[in-house]
């Protein structure tokens, strides 16, 4: 894999597993205020691009959307296809 894709792979994980993991506490707090929500759809679509990480870590540090199956299901089987898929790419030559 080429040095400079590698490194905006790289870059790219890290923020959005950032980025879904503070989605993740916002959605909990606004939950608790009664606020305006941040849509579900957006809260599966960070993690299924690059964030499952971020969301499984979010999930369980503000213990937010544990009661639904579909992240407590989804989020694992997406990290493992998604480093299942790392490894493949960056142990390729």
């Amino acid at each position: 894999m080429n040095i400079a894709v590698r490194v905006a792979l790289e870059v790219w994980l890290i923020a959005v597993n950032f980025v879904t993991f503070a989605l993740y506490g916002i959605d909990k707090s606004r939950a608790k205020r009664r606020r305006r929500r941040i849509p579900e759809k957006t809260l599966l679509l960070l993690p299924l691009l690059g964030g499952s990480l971020g969301g499984l870590l979010g999930m369980y540090a503000f213990h937010h959307k544990t009661k639904h199956w579909y992240f407590r299901v989804g989020l694992p089987l997406m990290l493992l296809a998604q480093a299942a898929l790392l490894v493949w790419l960056f142990t390729r030559q």
